[in-house]
């Protein structure tokens, strides 16, 4: 049962439970606990709002306690949802209120109470809090009597005990802060090790055990300088990083902790060599001020570098493996993963840098090189760590990169990286390893000639790796075959099949069983599943120049995936509802039973996954939240098949009366996947087309053509894209939401934009942060062709989408007999003053002068031939419409009407305040280029037709702002002489 039918009928309970009925306590008490379950789960304020109400109303009828204990039980419950709602707003006025009742249930449940222990965690909680908040030293006195008291009460073995433990150390930790007394950091330390105690390998938690109780070793280190608490903490970072693999959120913060733990212990080192008259840590620590995590970079890769030259002064071997993982470790915080292999770390910078390569690693990079160069020569050996050697590799790709083909000392750093290789070969036999090592050889030695130094060390490398390839099991007996392992093929398929679902929905519902499965529980039915077992006996004997598009085609077929496209009804599960579950063995209704029949009828299809947009997702995440709406035009555009399920079609019904092709969202199912089945009420085939794309069945797609109003060409060969921007706008403009803003929201994938989803925002700046961008990237104006109310937003945009329902007046694109041609920017483009004088659009070359449409800061700089309003008079109006209809007259333009919204101020004021513009393409017609007498003729001819202008009204500071219309403004030029003495500005519309 979902949390909101269980809400529902604890109200139906309700409602049978009257003021004065027996039964009403529990049936408010009900109430209110599911609304809290509920709020848990999606975080709705009202919820907890209605919950707190409903359980005062509950503790008003138990104004003593009974045998049954629920005035007890009511006030805690009251208690949690008050402390919920402070985390949530943070109301002083909650939080008391919280610790009152949590006091008064307390008093209910004297010692020997079963539930007292509870009761304790709670309050201290609560007097924690409030402590954070006034810091006065009693309530955390009372909060640690109080922890100290239930964990008396969870005893070795109680199955809470770790919480208890848990909260215990905090307060202590809290009173440290406040007191500076060790005893209590002593207290807290002991704690958090049982803690650790209680989460063995293995447990969920353990990972945040093992980083708290280095947090406290850490904090006592500072208070005492005791170099084995450092180190302790040094040691439990690095497990907890084991524990939070690449992609895990909290893998930086672990990073950025350890590596500060290694630069204190660093500090530490050099304070106990001799800073002159330093004492104490903390002026040790004074030596360098660390700002940001490009500091901490910068100040782990110097001390990286100061435990190689101590190293080569006292050769302690701590320090050489030392200076190596610092080194590593800079630069995962410096440089960003764009992919997990190694090698890819450094193929940028950092955010933020000033250049292609971090000035601090180009300075020292001779210093890696020679760091690495002896850890080669003297570190790497059979015996030396996997992980240290993994970490070397690393730094040798980086030095190689740093060190382009003409470098002196690139032959050495080939070198270099061909040992580290050859040794993980090794320990590890990996084909790959050993081939690249050889290649590398090979390349040193076209690097060099006979007698260079080194030539001689790589020549022998190459032979001894040559004859390691030969002699070693994995070699060949064919000159067809690959010397490749079941461990190399298997870690290739592995890396194709991550990079593959990486571009794939996030979670899938895995066909057969019902089950939904995230990326890990993908690749882990992938790798049990016969077809890899397959795949690996193919890899180890083909062509090796075969051997990646033949895993690349079977890890596609096997991943492929179908997409449902619907209405959303009644009832639709969400993720919390069918994660950890079979959704075969759920309950069939509603919602549910539509999610079953779409993968019964994905399975029946031969596919064995299947996405829905209403449980595949998690909405309570917001990062994930954006990342769907960024990526969905791309996963139906992915999908093997896209199931179209019309639950308001009827067997004999026509397609084009389903609300689906007036929902916002569904514009994007119907563009973006390459073949659509639909699907009626019943679940039959739309008509019993047998066809395997309907999206290909002429009757289908004049059916689609009819109710989407889109071209046919569109609807089988759509590019997501900005061309044909204002055609777009228009198949959108008579769909709707069920949330205004997502109008905007579900266009982002049709115009291959990404902007950020800021849910809570005006529907109408969210479709004006989509067409300024539009603009920006692109210059295409034709998206200011609408009519009717205007955005607060900006003037020149509408407040809805549903303006541009009208078929646009102008072509985005010229046609056939007339191609375009791209005007180039000049050095020096006009700026929003200038202006041009008479004659000027006449020539041809002055038009590479004007700079391309933009929008920033909120104004349009727009560019446009202007025509200068003379004379504004006022014909009719009808207020109960209202509108209002004007006589235009205007500068080179014949006489006009145009009908407005608003009524204009006072017509003898507006005159030389208005203009009628046309804004100026940046695709004008003509086949090159060149100026000739065609091209001339063409221009004129265009500018000579009936154009749709924009009403501005100039502002102070040399500023416009478009008058809305509720008709579109036609207008026309009067002859060639006016359009030759037209003038081109670029106004500051805002």
């Amino acid at each position: 049962m979902t949390s909101t039918d269980n809400v529902s009928r604890k109200r139906e309970n309700l409602a049978c439970c009257p003021p004065g009925d027996d039964g009403r306590y529990d049936a408010l008490f009900d109430l209110a606990y599911a609304l809290h379950q509920r709020y848990e789960k999606e975080r709705k304020i009202d919820d907890l709002n209605e919950a707190i109400n409903l359980h005062r109303a509950a503790l008003e009828l138990r104004p003593v306690e009974d045998e049954t204990g629920d005035r007890s039980v009511s006030l805690k419950n009251l208690a949690v949802c008050l402390s919920d709602r402070y985390a949530k707003r943070g109301a002083a006025d909650d939080l008391e209120a919280a610790i009152l009742l949590g006091r008064a249930a307390l008093e209910l449940r004297p010692p020997g109470h079963p539930d007292r222990d509870a009761t304790l965690c709670n309050l201290a909680v609560y007097l924690k809090w409030r402590f954070e908040e006034q810091a006065a030293i009693g309530d955390l006195e009372e909060a640690i009597s109080f922890s100290c008291a239930a964990l008396e009460l969870r005893p070795p073995g109680h199955p809470h005990r770790d919480i208890a433990l848990y909260n215990f150390a905090l307060c202590l930790e809290s009173r440290f802060d406040k007191q500076a007394a060790i005893s209590d950091l002593d207290e807290a330390i002991s704690l958090s090790r049982e803690v650790l105690e209680l989460h063995p390998p293995g447990h969920p938690s353990r990972d945040t055990s093992l980083n708290n109780l280095a947090s406290y070793l850490n904090r006592r280190f500072d208070k005492q300088a005791a170099i084995g608490d450092l180190e302790e903490a040094i040691s439990l970072r690095r497990a907890a990083l084991e524990l939070r693999p690449l992609g895990h959120p909290d893998r930086g913060k672990n990073l950025y902790d350890l590596a500060c733990d290694l630069w204190t212990r660093f500090q530490k080192q050099v304070d106990m060599a001799g800073l002159h008259g330093a004492n104490s840590l903390h002026q040790a620590a004074s030596v360098v001020r660390l700002t940001s995590t490009a500091d901490l970079a910068s100040s782990l890769l110097k001390f990286s570098l100061r435990l190689w030259d101590r190293f080569q002064k006292e050769a302690a071997m701590t320090d050489l493996d030392g200076a190596i993982c610092g080194a590593a470790y800079a630069l995962e915080l410096w440089l960003p993963r764009d992919s997990h292999h190694e090698g890819a770390w450094f193929q940028r910078p950092a955010q933020g840098t000033d250049s292609d390569e971090p000035a601090v690693l180009r300075r020292e990079i001779d210093n890696l090189g020679a760091l690495v160069n002896y850890f080669v020569r003297h570190r790497s050996g059979s015996q030396h760590p996997v992980v240290g050697l993994n970490e070397a590799i690393t730094l040798c790709r980086y030095v190689l990169q740093s060190r382009p083909t003409d470098h002196p000392s690139r032959a050495s750093s080939l070198h270099d990286l061909a040992q580290c290789l050859a040794h993980r070969f090794r320990q590890q036999p990996a084909a790959a390893d050993l081939d690249e090592a050889i290649l590398l050889e090979q390349e040193v030695l076209q690097v060099l000639i006979p007698g260079d130094p080194g030539y001689d060390i790589s020549q022998c490398s190459l032979a001894a790796y040559l004859r390691m390839k030969v002699k070693s099991q994995v070699a060949v007996t064919s000159s067809n075959a690959s010397p490749v392992t079941h461990f190399d093929v298997e870690q290739l398929i592995r890396n194709v099949a991550f990079e593959i679902l990486k571009t794939m929905p996030t979670r899938l519902l895995h066909t057969h069983t019902g089950v939904l499965c995230n990326r890990h529980a993908q690749l882990t039915r992938f790798m049990n599943s016969k077809q890899y077992k397959q795949l690996v006996s193919l890899c180890t004997t083909c062509d090796p120049d075969q051997r990646m598009e033949l895993v690349r085609t079977a890890v596609l077929k096997y991943f492929q995936y179908v997409t449902l496209s619907h209405r959303w009804g009644e009832d639709e599960p969400s993720l919390r509802d069918i994660d950890g579950h079979r959704i075969y063995d759920m309950s069939a209704k509603a919602g549910f039973e539509k999610l079953q029949t779409f993968c019964v009828v994905a399975c029946e299809r031969g596919f064995l996954w299947a996405w829905s947009d209403t449980c595949c997702i998690d909405k309570d995440s917001s990062a994930e939240l954006q990342e769907a709406i960024g990526s969905m035009f791309a996963w139906y555009r992915r999908s093997s098949l896209t199931v179209v399920y019309l639950s308001d079609v009827p067997d004999t019904g026509s397609l084009g009366n389903s609300e689906w092709f007036r929902r916002g969202w569904t514009l994007q199912e119907l563009l973006a996947p390459r073949t659509v089945l639909f699907y009626t009420q019943n679940w039959s085939l739309y008509k019993n087309l047998t066809s395997l794309n309907h999206k290909t069945d002429i009757a289908v797609l004049e059916e689609l053509e009819g109710a989407s109003g889109i071209e046919s060409r569109f609807l089988t060969r759509f590019s997501p894209g900005m061309d044909d921007a204002r055609s777009r706008l228009q198949w959108a403009s008579s769909r709707r939401t069920t949330r205004p803003e997502d109008v905007a929201y579900s266009l982002f994938g049709i115009f291959n934009l990404h902007l950020p989803v800021l849910y809570g925002e005006l529907a109408e700046k969210a479709l004006g942060r989509l067409l300024a961008e539009i603009i920006s990237q692109s210059g295409d104006i034709s998206v200011l062709d609408w009519v009717g109310e205007a955005s607060q937003f900006h003037s020149c945009f509408p407040a809805q989408i549903t303006s541009f329902q009208m078929l646009p007046l102008l072509r985005s694109q010229p046609n056939a007999e007339e191609p375009s041609v791209a005007i180039s920017h000049g050095p020096s483009p006009i700026s929003s003053e200038d202006s041009y004088s008479p004659g000027d659009v006449y020539d041809f070359h002055s038009l590479t002068r004007v700079p391309l449409p933009r929008f920033l800061n909120r104004r349009l700089i727009l560019p446009c031939i202007a025509h200068c309003v003379t004379g504004v008079h006022l014909k009719g109006s009808d207020p109960s419409a209202p509108s209002y209809t004007y006589s235009i007259q205007a500068f080179g333009l014949r006489p006009l009407e145009i009908t407005l919204p608003n009524k204009l101020e006072d017509e003898t004021r507006l005159r030389g305040s208005l203009q009628l513009v046309r804004p100026w393409h940046s695709k004008l017609p003509g086949s090159s280029a060149e100026l000739d007498t065609s091209s001339e003729e063409q221009l004129l001819s265009t500018l000579e037709r009936p154009f749709n202008a924009l009403l501005l009204r100039q502002l102070p500071h040399n500023e416009h702002k478009r008058i809305a219309s509720s008709t579109r403004i036609t207008a026309q030029p009067t002859d060639q002489a006016s359009i030759l003495k037209s003038k081109i500005r670029v106004f500051n519309i805002v």
